[in-house]
């Protein structure tokens, strides 16, 4: 058995924080469908939150997380569109130590064959910082489906080849 099959796990500690300035933690389809799929997979939700789209709390909650060593993978789930608030990918992205650029690529041409052209409206963005994973997706629940199920199950899953996130935490 090769050291890397033994090094990692094939589960992950994951924190959840979804952005809105109209949902609640009672309402949050979205962050709902993120900590369930996250538990399906056998990872553990190690936090969950949910702010008001605000630039400085965002980035506050996010260093907070990035600098916790329990922490190893953030899906932040809202704030990615072009409306007045949505300041996810600006509040985040200045944070990221490498971009991981074909995530939103690969995100928007799923979304192509899903949504057709609106696509393009989604700023969806991931990157590392500190050595945790961060995606950023955007806030419908069906963009949370298609991310977790299209991208993100295969890539924070241990076992998937020929590579993988998680060798990289």
């Amino acid at each position: 058995m090769d050291t890397m099959s033994t090094e990692y796990t094939n589960s992950l500690n994951i924190a959840v924080l979804t952005v809105s300035d109209t949902r609640s933690l009672d309402t949050d389809k979205s962050g709902d469908y993120l900590v369930s799929a996250a538990l399906e997979a056998n990872h553990k939700v190690v936090a969950r939150d949910l702010v008001k789209d605000d630039v400085y709390v965002l980035r506050a909650i996010i260093s907070k997380w990035i600098a916790d060593p329990e922490v190893q993978t953030v899906l932040v789930t809202g704030g990615t569109g072009f409306s007045g608030r949505d300041s996810t990918p600006e509040a985040l992205s200045v944070l990221f130590d490498k971009n991981i650029d074909g995530f939103g690529e690969l995100f928007r041409q799923i979304s192509f064959e899903e949504i057709g052209t609106s696509t393009i409206q989604s700023r969806a963005l991931a990157g590392f910082a500190n050595k945790t994973l961060l995606f950023c997706l955007p806030g419908s629940t069906g963009a949370c489906k298609t991310a977790w199920t299209k991208i993100l199950k295969e890539q924070l899953d241990s076992e998937h080849k020929p590579c993988n996130f998680v060798h990289h935490l």
